[in-house]
């Protein structure tokens, strides 16, 4: 039976590396010469911590150059746990007891929904009137100096919507859901108070988080908050007060290792401005395709465009899967297309999507 392995642009979880599957194939049954997988050993073996979690928390380290009064936590919950977590640990910073949002997308918008739940949240912008495409005019941010911490999401996935500079806060703690973005390119882990981040997007299966802390952060969790919803249970703990995700960070290990070989951060991320440019050049220079998102906020991880026609769009996503091009459908709530171009999505990927979408052009244009 012939095999052909599909372009993958599923916004996840997404697609992995090739070479990283190959790995995992390979130490399936046999891991480092043991007899059993790496999914069958103790969580608190010298093997499972010395082996799989050390290395990995050491390369992520690396890799964001992460400095030395930070906690590295990686944390058996979605991305969505955080968006209670969040609020629950850090209204309490200060005295107000409150919160600023920056609602850019869907994302920011459940991040909000939820904090509201646990105290006072300021909604400092919202690029909903826009339809999450257009950024508003800076005089519109209302950013309050008695927040606990501002918090925002630098990719949108659905919108395909990309802040491409930090907001200032003037000392107020940023807290940013970097799941969509993180690893595809350099950022001051020091002006953040808190990076979380969900692992299936650029980082492996889902089920895994890992959160990124100001040791000044924590400590702070509301007193009825939950154990396993407050980090500083995972600091104690070192990420094992339970039982943790070892097959998910197991695979973030290996896409940590990948990176690195590739040439780390800066590489990946010279990498990934050229497939994001292509396919928006091929966009921006055809009457076919639109997108709508603002120049200055375009996505690289996320590129959303539409076709003339929604039967045109439902007949690019068909034709395209027949083409082993697959996942392009864009999300329910918007439509149009989505091509997720994480950093385990191949140049040559995009290449042949750009090649498809000049066909289908020539073809109903």
């Amino acid at each position: 039976m012939t095999f052909h392995r599909a372009y993958n642009f599923c916004a996840g979880p997404a697609t992995i590396p090739e070479v990283v599957l190959e790995r995992v194939r390979e130490e399936l049954l046999n891991w480092k010469g043991r007899g059993s997988s790496f999914m069958e050993i103790s969580h608190r073996s010298t093997d499972f911590l010395k082996l799989v979690f050390e290395p990995a928390r050491e390369n992520l380290k690396k890799l964001l150059n992460i400095p030395e009064d930070y906690h590295i936590l990686f944390i058996t919950t979605g991305t969505s746990h955080q968006f209670a977590m969040v609020p629950l640990n850090f209204l309490n910073l200060k005295p107000h007891k409150s919160a600023d949002y920056l609602h850019t997308g869907v994302w920011s918008g459940k991040a909000i929904n939820e904090a509201k739940r646990y105290g006072n949240i300021n909604v400092a912008l919202s690029t909903e009137n826009n339809q999450f495409t257009k950024m508003c005019s800076p005089n519109e941010l209302k950013l309050d100096s008695n927040a606990s911490y501002l918090h925002y999401t630098p990719n949108e996935t659905i919108h395909g919507f990309q802040f491409h500079t930090i907001p200032e806060t003037h000392n107020v703690p940023i807290i940013a859901d970097m799941s969509s973005e993180i690893l595809s390119r350099p950022i001051e882990v020091s002006r953040y108070g808190m990076i979380y981040a969900g692992t299936q997007k650029n980082i492996g299966p889902s089920g895994l988080t890992i959160a990124i802390i100001h040791k000044n952060m924590a400590g702070f969790a509301n007193a009825l908050t939950p154990t396993l919803y407050q980090y500083q249970t995972y600091i104690d703990s070192g990420s094992l007060y339970h039982t943790p995700n070892t097959f998910g960070i197991y695979m973030a290990g290996c896409i940590f290792e990948w990176l690195l070989n590739l040439g780390g951060i800066s590489e990946i991320a010279k990498i990934n401005q050229r497939k994001s440019q292509k396919l928006y050049d091929a966009i921006d220079h055809s009457s076919f395709y639109r997108n709508p998102v603002q120049k200055e906020f375009r996505s690289q991880m996320n590129v959303i465009y539409y076709l003339p026609t929604v039967e045109l769009d439902q007949l690019f996503v068909k034709e395209a899967q027949n083409n082993h091009l697959i996942n392009l459908k864009g999300h329910k709530s918007i439509g149009g297309i989505r091509a997720s171009i994480y950093n385990a999505m191949p140049e040559k990927g995009v290449d042949v999507l750009i090649e498809f979408m000049q066909e289908f052009e020539r073809k109903y244009g």
